[in-house]
């Protein structure tokens, strides 16, 4: 607790009864009490907005499944490159049938030649 053990503890809740005193000592107790009761209900009802507002309850969570420490880039690397994402092939089709559908999905490709002699275009800048 706030990286002290007990004997300190007990140091400083001596040290706090002295400075307070024996008639002032009930009135603070009271305040303590009440302020822990205060934030106990703030964090009850921050629990409650917040289920309401994303509709999860947070005891169910399972809080394993988001730890980082689970995950292993390597496990994580070999699963995508071994994992299988090529298409299937298509039904089998009539040859023209299947051309036809071929380069009416696939546009040409637009090349430009240039005229004999033509030099290529050079930008100074890009180099």
């Amino acid at each position: 607790m706030f990286g002290i053990n007990g004997p300190e503890f007990l140091i400083l809740l001596v040290i706090g009864v002295l400075v307070i005193g024996p008639k002032r000592l009930p009135e603070y107790t009271q305040k303590l009490a009440n302020i822990v009761k205060e934030l106990r209900r703030m964090a009850a009802g921050a629990k409650e907005q917040l289920k309401e507002e994303t509709g999860v309850d947070l005891s169910e969570v399972d809080w394993r499944k988001y730890d980082p420490r689970q995950y292993d880039p390597r496990k994580i690397i070999r699963d995508a490159l071994l994992d299988d994402d090529a298409p299937s092939a298509p039904p089998a089709q009539a040859p023209a049938v299947a051309a036809a559908a071929t380069a009416a999905s696939i546009p040409a490709p637009l090349v430009e030649r240039l005229a004999a002699g033509e030099n290529a275009p050079f930008d100074s800048e890009a180099t």
